[in-house]
């Protein structure tokens, strides 16, 4: 037959318990096999009594088993506890003891009990005690409000406080309600809608809606549900409430600036870090000419560069932008047709609440007009400022010039009326005709420089210049016949000059007549007409092998008025100032290389625009 005790023992073995036995009489102790393993000792070990006390954890753990021992021993009472111990091999772990206590005579002879592993189940219930902790703290402090629903009836089961707070709701009048009452009476059907699907496929969603509050305000909120779960054959669904007020305000002042800066005449161009656009209004792009398309992640400023633009203002564009700083700027900039026009510009940067930076906003406009009208106003300034330096000098001449030839002829009216005799009178009269011949050359010669100087807006027309140099020739063939000079010239017949007519002639007179009369005696005179052409000018050269200039002691008054240098008697000194006013009132200019004994090299610079 079977022993009864050997069977609980091998389902205890079976079931991984172990059994412990305390013979309170004979004080001995017994442990078997399973009893053994949990406590990691090996199966030869011989437990005495008070030896497993060692295994508990000192302090509460320790403690509260000896008082149940304690108990069992001299009360007789049984204990299930659960301890914390530390094995052999200092291993940490959870049991279940279980005392019962055998009577002999009415007093307690053995304790018998069973020592149960159960590590792994305690190990798991406190996670879940953590997790369940976690949750309720996440549930209680979500900045989202957040309720709990029975989907069988829709009742709202729990909430959070921000639900209180979000809806004006008192706790007690929130639990037990219909989630419907939470929504307007034309939200409800989506609601519904929404929560069904949510139940139907348990998968994570969100939507927009309204709330409405206590006091019948809606809210507008962003709605999200958790997957549903079942507690006691109940299934329950989280949903949680996100108040998008802010959010809202913010897209409507974003679409209604947006619909701003779209039709504004501004141009507004918004960039990334790295001066890329990442926006651009239509304004920019009905001024550039570009498409979106060709304007998206490209620098607009790099785009818009030109022959004309100024690199000065590119650089300091870049920098900007490199440094991450605002800048205000004008610039000349091409359009997609290659046409100018005149930007002003104010970059601008847009940092966050945290100084952290986000974008670049361009806003900018055409100042075509503006810019024209300054560069008009300066360029007129500037001719008035010549126009009055040219005034001032001129009155000195006058003044100067008619104050000597005046004086000349006081004095002569002087003489005369000192005179005794008639014909000592008359002896002095070719000198008066003479003094006042002098004056109305000279005011003659004053009223044509005027004439020059008055004509700021001369009108040219193209001419040969071939034909004008034969002109001249031809007019002066006496003077160039006599003189014996060599006059060459290099002029293509073809070659047209825009000039005034009048004012050509009297250049080339003036220059032909100067090889005349200034040649050397030394050597054989000749007059070389040559040419050049540049982007915008016709540049003509002439040059004679005559008596020279010390430019060093008289290049500064070389084009002075009355000023001769030769002391030749048919010099006026007023044939190459005429000339060189005749030249500036053609927006032209004229230069002059020499050396004394050498010869000279004249060089008009015609401007044909």
């Amino acid at each position: 037959m079977i022993n009864q005790h050997d069977i609980y023992v091998k389902a205890a073995a079976s079931a991984k318990i172990g059994i412990w036995k305390i013979d309170i009489k004979a004080n001995t102790v017994y442990w078997d096999a399973v009893t053994k393993s949990i406590l990691e000792v090996s199966q030869d070990f011989e437990p005495i009594r008070g030896y497993a006390i060692n295994f508990f954890s000192e302090g509460e753990v320790r403690t509260r088993f000896e008082k149940n021992i304690k108990k069992a021993v001299e009360e007789g009472l049984p204990f299930d506890e659960k301890f914390q111990i530390t094995t052999a091999k200092n291993n940490p772990k959870y049991v279940e003891c279980v005392c019962q206590v055998e009577f002999e005579n009415g007093e307690p002879i053995h304790l018998i009990g069973t020592f149960q592993d159960i590590t792994k189940e305690q190990n798991l219930i406190h996670k879940l005690e953590l997790s369940v902790e976690k949750f309720s703290s996440i549930f209680s402090s979500a900045n989202d409000a957040i309720i709990i629903i029975d989907s069988s009836t829709g009742i709202i089961t729990d909430c959070n406080s921000r639900v209180y707070e979000l809806t004006g709701y008192d706790p007690a009048e929130l639990l037990g309600l219909h989630n419907s009452e939470l929504f307007p009476i034309d939200k409800r059907k989506g609601i519904r809608r929404f929560l069904a699907n949510q139940l139907k496929n348990d998968i994570h969603f969100v939507n927009e809606t309204y709330l409405k509050t206590k006091t019948e305000s809606n809210i507008p909120v962003e709605v999200a549900s958790g997957k549903k779960f079942i507690v006691d054959n109940h299934t329950y669904l989280v949903c949680f409430f996100r108040n998008i007020s802010d959010r809202k305000n913010v897209e409507a002042n974003l679409n209604m600036l947006s619909l701003a800066a779209s039709e504004t005449t501004d141009t507004i161009v918004i960039a990334n870090a790295q001066g890329k656009a990442i926006w651009a209004n239509k304004a920019y792009l009905e001024l550039t000419g570009f498409s979106l398309e060709e304007v998206l992640d490209q620098r607009p400023g790099y785009m818009s560069k030109g022959p004309e633009t100024d690199p000065e203002a590119t650089a300091k564009m870049r920098k900007a932008i490199q440094n991450k700083e605002s800048i205000k700027i004008t610039i000349l900039n091409y359009n997609k047709k290659k046409k100018k026009y005149w930007f002003e510009l104010n970059i601008t940067t847009v940092f966050d609440n945290e100084n952290n930076f986000i974008n670049f906003v361009g806003v900018g406009r055409d100042v075509t007009q503006r810019i024209e009208k300054e560069i008009e106003l300066k360029n007129l300034l500037e001719v008035t400022s010549q126009q009055n330096s040219k005034l001032y000098n001129f009155a000195h001449i006058v003044s100067h010039n008619i104050r000597s030839h005046s004086s000349n002829l006081e004095m002569v009216v002087d003489i005369i009326e000192d005179s005794k005799t008639i014909d000592e009178k008359l002896s002095y009269f070719d000198l008066f005709k003479e003094g006042t011949a002098k004056l109305s050359e000279t005011i003659e010669y004053l009223n044509e420089i005027i004439t020059i100087q008055q004509k700021t807006n001369v009108e040219k027309i193209t001419i040969s210049l071939k034909d004008e140099i034969e002109k001249t020739k031809m007019a002066l063939r006496l003077a160039i016949k006599e003189s014996e000079i060599s006059i060459i010239d290099t002029i293509p017949d073809n070659l047209m000059v825009k000039v005034v007519p009048a004012y050509l002639d009297s250049i080339l007179l003036n220059l032909f007549t100067n090889a005349i009369k200034y040649k050397s005696p030394k050597r054989k005179a000749f007059l070389e007409i040559n040419y050049e052409i540049n982007e915008s000018q016709t540049i003509i050269s002439f040059k004679d092998n005559g008596l020279g200039l010390d430019l060093k002691k008289n290049g500064h008054k070389l084009f002075g008025m009355y000023k001769t240098f030769h002391g030749n008697e048919d010099a006026k000194g007023i044939g190459l100032y005429i000339t060189k006013n005749q030249i500036e009132a053609m927006d032209g200019k004229i230069e002059v290389e020499s050396k004394l004994d050498c010869g000279s090299t004249f060089k008009i610079f015609i401007n044909e625009k």
